[in-house]
């Protein structure tokens, strides 16, 4: 083996860094056990608040290695939302709602309208824009008007005019779509700061108008809702200063006191039976008299220093003065949102004034964060200024070359800022959005004409958020939700459990067999798999992948798969030994010979696994992840680890057994003629496809809402339930066919309807989920809970539909091009092709006859897709190690004189071991996980199953076969030839058999 020191030393640095950043997780879950054990009172509960300030307290300190808490916990290897509950969402940004505010009182039109409705619904041209669409419609409705006619008003003044043409109007449309969904994203980053959600997903998915939003263990749906949808809400305020709010702030400051004057009190007193009391008489003392104590200004007070100087440290313990305000340490924020919200402390300050905090932190020493503390007034609850008037925001350079915005406003905009500049000259206004201030900048003068500069010490990155910011009040284009899950904690805890059983068993199940098949050789096999799942591990920690549920399937699988690699570098070394060379010889020839196969089989998977990648979400998304990964962690392993082992073994001295006497002799000398009964093969397909056609025709699909969109729950009920019971039930209350399926078990069901799905409000969410409540509270004496949900609106389950077929022939094209690349021949890409071809039909034709058979679901959806593209890897991997020995035979001076047909069908028979081998672990992996999984996955699983089972199936008697026909065909003279041929292969192999 060459470079043998240098493959150990990097063995030894994946190793490091694999322990290096798995070691986060377990420090992370250590901290998150003892907040847990900290806010864990006396019957068991736990307080939420009390966890979460634990959390908070050490957020910004050193814990290890010189990484704060919030550094540890972002490099943790993150659990999906499927393994510990939470919710997805994906916002759209209408384009139709942005160009009606473009058009200003020219939507109207008639032509316009229709040309908006024909643009949202003509989604047969995927790859043309919306704007494209739009304008092509508009056309079409109104050929003889110009756009500028139409876009061309005071909102855009400045970037086109009356004579503008319809390719500058184009051109500007789509700046505004892509600078409204700019916003949009970032508009919904600062709104996800608001639920102090640790390590949430946000991204602007690429080439769409969507945002994808992952919120790890958030528990209240409705809030993310009414948080997440709508436009965003701009307004411009005056600022208090904190010499205008002396006597508030020593109000305050005296309160903070007598606050820890009675906590303290109360420690000191604590004694069996003393504790209620205190607290109680903390409770009176706050909820009293308290305001009133705190107005009285005694002379006593006003002269006693020493109580002014307990006073001034109160006030400094929580908070920290800052020029705009006070400021309070990011660790002691929820305390502190907590004391100023309180009535007594409310009591103190002006009735106009509204604490409100800063968009984002200042650092300060010592890895602490200050969040920036504004008194804003409004009056009546209202802003000054609102974002509605401002016409136009850019990022432009001062006459220093500083980053700064520019703003320009409406006529109306311009008297009222005039009027706010002017009492506001040498101090701040607030700029604020979503009740967040974006900046305070300090007025320099009066504006009379509503075109302003703001400037400070900014960067330009910060200068150009601040104008996207700014635009969002010009074109209030408000996110609607088109996807949605909801995954309870509960279901989440049951998921991990669920996982970890079918990991440890599938894994147990692949370690036993590979000794039970290759015996001592299995041993070092089995120490390269484990080897391979560390790795697997580490790097998934290292790139900050998430793993989820069907991560967990993509592990295993890939366990599966990776004895692939194995196997054939084994079942190389035994036909080495066989040929009668020396251990240390077979061993290094098994390596080399079986590595074209390997990287062959391997990079077909890989590139259905990218496709994947590419285009999957949700549960598609965290397998391929996994998948992939696993593929190129199992590749170093079976190659490089799996060498090194061996070798150990040998420079010891020490030879072992790689067969036992049960398997010594299996699928030794196979004989088997596949050539010669492919037609009837052919025929056994074909009918088998007939009938799946019929199916398709009378009976159809089960369709998810990925791909028809609609509402689903998963449903739990304390007893068994009756599924056609709690459907008629369903039927009557949401007023349209229902489906309900049984999920996981008889006392839980899944429960489909497109009940409201056209509806993107909030309030059509919760009201579709109290009617699946009303509908389950007719089942008498059986309690039911919703456990998870999911929504998909029905321009993204027709945009996901596009993207799956778009997948599924991406996988076929990118394996056909491999293989005519790798194996010169056009016949051995047209048998791959085909034989997928025939794979994907059987699969489809078994899902329609057996819907609503099975008690799981056999729903045409995303998780269905992913499961057909791993199969498509799986039957390529299979249909190449065949090829790869196929053209290993061709070429072999051993089959000069042969006839086609018998050196396929010896290449095949070859291959029977390795077929075999790896078949066998593979399904006993995926029938681990049809077992233990879990619901969620079962029908993903089940699909995967049935796909090795076809797929080996298709690779002997299909794409080989293909390979024949074809070969034969390609020779002008060849036919009567190969037809005798044949018939002498045929002879031959019944006399072999007899």
């Amino acid at each position: 083996m060459t470079n043998k020191n240098g493959i150990i030393a990097l063995t030894i640095v994946i190793a490091l860094i694999s322990v290096y950043n798995l070691s986060f997780t377990f420090v992370s879950r250590n901290f998150k056990s003892k907040a847990v054990a900290y806010a864990t009172d006396a019957k068991g509960e736990v307080d939420l608040t009390k966890k979460q300030h634990y959390i908070d307290s050490l957020w910004r300190e050193e814990v290890y290695l010189g990484h704060t808490l919030q550094e540890v916990t972002e490099r943790e290897l993150n659990l999906g939302l499927d393994l510990q509950g939470g919710m997805h969402v994906v916002l759209e940004v209408a384009p139709a709602d942005i160009l009606k505010g473009m058009a200003g009182g020219n939507a109207r039109s008639v032509a316009f309208q229709n040309a908006l409705k024909k643009a949202g619904e003509d989604k047969s041209a995927n790859n043309s824009t919306f704007i494209n669409r739009f304008v092509t419609a508009y056309k079409e409705a109104a050929p003889n008007t110009s756009l500028a006619s139409v876009f061309a008003t005071s909102a855009n003044r400045g970037k086109i005019n009356s004579n503008s043409s319809d390719s500058d109007v184009i051109k500007m449309l789509n700046t505004e779509i892509d600078g409204s969904i700019d916003r949009a994203f970032q508009i919904t980053q600062a709104r996800i700061d608001k639920f102090g959600v640790t390590n949430p997903n946000i991204q602007r998915l690429p080439g769409q108008n969507r945002v994808l939003v992952e919120l790890p263990g958030v528990d209240n749906p409705e809030r993310v809702r009414r948080l997440l949808s709508g436009a965003a809400k701009l307004e411009f305020a005056e600022v208090y200063l904190t010499q205008e709010l002396g006597a508030g702030l020593e109000g305050l400051g005296r309160y903070l006191t007598q606050q820890a004057e009675l906590e303290k009190a109360a420690k000191k007193t604590a004694a069996p039976g003393a504790a209620t009391a205190s607290t109680d008489t903390t409770k009176k003392s706050t909820e009293g008299g308290l305001a009133a104590q705190l107005a009285q200004k005694s002379d006593t007070t006003k002269t006693d220093s020493a109580a002014l100087a307990a006073q001034s440290a109160a006030l400094t313990s929580l908070f920290v003065p800052m020029p705009q305000g006070l400021g309070v340490y990011l660790k002691d924020t929820a305390r502190a949102s907590q004391i100023l919200s309180r009535p007594e402390v409310r009591s103190l300050f002006p009735a106009d004034l509204v604490f409100m905090w800063d968009r984002k932190g200042t650092e300060a020493g010592g890895n602490q964060l200050i969040l920036p503390l504004y008194f804003i007034k409004k009056t009546n609850g209202e802003a000054a200024m609102e974002g509605d008037v401002i016409v136009n925001a850019n990022h432009d350079y001062d006459d220093r070359g500083r980053p700064e915005v520019t703003m320009q406003m409406n006529g109306e905009g311009a008297r009222k800022w005039r009027s706010l500049t002017a009492r506001s000259v040498g101090r701040p206004v607030a700029i604020i959005i979503d009740n967040l201030v974006y900046t305070a900048p300090t007025v320099q003068g009066e504006i009379p004409n509503g075109n302003s500069s703001i400037t400070g010490s900014f960067t330009v990155e910060e200068t150009k958020d601040m104008a996207n910011v700014l635009k969002a009040g010009k074109l209030p284009a408000p996110t609607h939700i088109v996807e949605e899950a909801v995954v309870g904690s509960s279901l989440g805890a049951e998921a991990i459990n669920d996982g970890l059983w079918s990991s440890a068993v599938g894994l147990l199940i692949v370690l036993v067999f590979m000794v039970a098949y290759y015996n001592q050789a299995g041993w070092i096999a089995d120490i390269a798999l484990l080897i391979n799942l560390f790795f697997l591990l580490g790097v998934m920690a290292s790139l900050g992948a998430v793993l989820t549920l069907s991560g967990i399937a993509g592990i295993v699988l890939s366990i599966g798969m990776a004895v692939d690699a194995n196997v054939l570098i084994y079942e190389s070394i035994k036909t080495e030994l066989a040929g009668g060379k020396p251990f240390a010889q077979s061993i290094r020839d098994g390596f080399k010979h079986s590595l074209t196969a390997i990287i062959d089989s391997n990079v077909t998977t890989l590139l259905t696994g990218i496709i994947l990648y590419t285009f999957g979400t949700g549960l598609v998304l965290g397998f391929a992840t996994t998948l992939v990964l696993g593929l190129l962690t199992s590749l170093f392993s079976a190659i490089f680890i799996t060498r090194l082992l061996l070798e150990q073994k040998l420079k010891n001295g020490k030879t072992f057994a790689f067969t036992n006497t049960l398997t010594k002799n299996w699928f030794q000398d196979n004989h088997f003629d596949f050539v010669s009964q492919r037609r009837r093969f052919y025929v056994i397909s074909a009918a088998i496809i007939a009938i799946g056609v019929g199916s398709f025709i009378f009976k159809g699909f089960g369709l998810g809402i990925d791909f028809k969109g609609g509402r689903s729950y998963v449903v739990r009920f304390e007893n068994n339930v009756d599924a056609d019971a709690l459907r008629t039930n369903m039927d009557e209350v949401l007023g349209s066919t229902t489906e309900v399926k049984t999920f996981g078990g008889q006392d839980q069901v899944k429960i489909t309807t497109a009940y409201l799905i056209e509806d993107t409000t909030p309030e059509a969410d919760q009201k579709a989920e109290l009617k699946i409540i009303e509908g389950t509270k007719k089942i008498a004496n059986n309690p039911a809970k919703i456990v998870s949900s999911n929504k998909v609106g029905p321009t993204m389950a027709k945009d996901t539909l596009w993207s799956a077929v778009y997948a599924v022939l991406l996988a076929l094209a990118a394996n056909f091009v491999y293989i005519l690349i790798r194996f010169k021949r056009v016949a051995f890409s047209y048998g791959a092709v085909m034989s997928l071809a025939h794979d994907v039909v059987i699969i489809l034709a078994i899902f329609s006859l057996f819907n609503g058979w099975l008690p799981w679901s056999l729903d045409i959806d995303q998780a269905f897709i992913g499961a057909i593209l791993t199969m498509i890897g799986y039957s390529m991997n299979d249909t190449v190690v065949i090829y790869d020995r196929i053209r290993d035979y061709l070429a072999d001076e051993k089959s000069r004189g042969q006839n086609l047909s018998t050196v396929i069908n010896n290449a095949l028979n070859s291959t029977l071991s390795r077929t075999a081998v790896t078949g066998i672990s593979v399904i006993l992996v995926l029938i681990v996980l049809m077992i233990f999984g879990g619901a969620v996955i079962r029908g993903f699983t089940f699909c995967m199953l049935l796909g090795v089972i076809v797929g080996t199936y298709s690779s002997l008697f299909v794409a080989a076969p293909i390979v024949v026909d074809l070969l034969q065909r390609s020779k002008k003279n060849e036919p009567a030839v190969a037809v005798a041929a044949d018939a002498t292969a045929v002879a031959a192999t019944k006399k072999v058999k007899a």
